[in-house]
């Protein structure tokens, strides 16, 4: 089957978890071309044969939050080049390539490519729980203007896919149809990591926000491994129980596997990582990024960690005394490869090569899909 693939650049986890469903689709002989924008591109550049650049929104961070007015500053600035470029590798695509199925994770170039040409399309991300599930009241709280608007923009960037597979550590009812709930997508490495109860916190921030982070860590009583802080380090770098680490995949799966408890953001791609290694997770969820904020209530409501929107010592001092509590707790979380999404994949595969799985007509402003 000849695929298309979108993947977009914001948030490194969206790669990751494309690099792992890539190689699978290639592993079984799937003819694969993919699009990509941002760091997306680079990282899955090294790693399949046929990526092409894109141009995607980016979202401007001060102060560990999402910035709108700069957002979309940079943004309109980024569109007056992006968006012709796209336009013309969107005609160079359509004379070389000729999908029989596009994909995408939250990925909008591929799914207007899938929508003018009538090809089916699968979309594979976490963020559509946020549309496509029932959540309750307990989760949504004090937040409902925000959880509305974010259900509104993550309604409107893919809609009316042929099925949305969504990768998740949590349960929620299913409220849509066309819908699958699929465990967080696992690097081989993840999958292959023998898990062990060590000393140390690992720590993953690289926000510019978090630069008084170290001296908070300083006053714990074990060894930290701090990444993403200093970023220009080529060695690791200690000053008493802290461990600054250069980033390292091989290193950073073994630190991660032999942790007490993980200190990061509350994205979904290192918290899925972390659960599968039942460890402890303290998140920091960026504020107006509502689907941060829903992982992290997801998180604490189930008792594998906690969150904080202003990290402070006590933060942490509470979260190393509650790591038993939270140990406890993960002992139900059952871990899981991906094998449960590939045997989908290969079910929607055959609909499609059926027949069944067909694209669904768009319309916007009066303007609809050619036949």
């Amino acid at each position: 089957m000849k695929i298309l693939y979108g993947v977009v650049g914001e948030g490194m986890g969206h790669a990751m978890r494309s690099g792992v469903v890539l190689s699978w689709l290639l592993e079984q002989g799937h003819q694969v071309q993919v699009v990509a924008s941002g760091r997306a591109h680079d990282y899955l550049k090294a790693r399949v044969p046929e990526v092409d650049q894109i141009w995607g929104l980016t979202m401007a961070m001060e102060n560990n939050e999402v910035r709108r007015m700069a957002t979309a500053v940079d943004n309109l600035r980024g569109a007056m080049e992006g968006w012709p470029a796209n336009v013309r590798r969107y005609f160079e695509m359509a004379a070389k390539f000729e999908p029989d199925l596009v994909i995408s994770d939250f990925e909008s170039w591929s799914w207007l490519f899938a929508k003018v040409h009538r090809i089916p399309l699968i979309c594979i991300d976490n963020i559509q729980l946020i549309n496509r599930c029932w959540h309750e009241e307990h989760i949504i709280g004090d937040e409902m203007n925000a959880f509305l608007l974010a259900k509104s923009i993550v309604k409107a960037k893919c809609p009316r896919a042929a099925h949305y597979v969504i990768t998740t550590f949590v349960e929620p009812k299913v409220r849509k149809k066309r819908t699958s709930l699929v465990p967080p997508i696992l690097r081989p490495e993840l999958l292959n990591a023998q898990a062990s109860d060590g000393e140390h916190l690992l720590v993953y921030q690289t926000s510019p926000s978090f630069s008084d982070l170290p001296r908070m860590l300083a006053g714990l009583t074990r060894p930290v491994y701090i990444y993403g802080l200093r970023r220009d380090i080529n060695e690791d770098q200690r000053h008493g129980n802290l461990v600054f680490r250069p980033f390292s995949e091989t290193q950073f799966v073994e630190d991660l596997a032999s942790c007490a408890g993980v200190i990061g953001s509350a994205g979904f791609t290192l918290m899925g990582e972390a659960l599968h290694l039942r460890k402890p997770y303290l998140a920091t969820p960026v504020g107006g990024q509502f689907e941060q904020l829903l992982n992290a209530r997801y998180l604490k409501d189930l008792g594998y960690g906690t969150y904080t929107r202003r990290m402070g010592p006590t933060d942490l001092v509470d979260f190393v005394d509650d790591l038993p509590r939270y140990r406890e707790a993960l002992q139900g979380y059952e871990p899981r490869d991906n094998s449960a999404l590939f045997a989908r994949l290969e079910e929607l595969f055959d609909q499609a090569e059926a027949g069944l799985l067909r694209s669904r007509r768009v319309r916007w402003l009066g303007w609809e899909a050619p036949q």
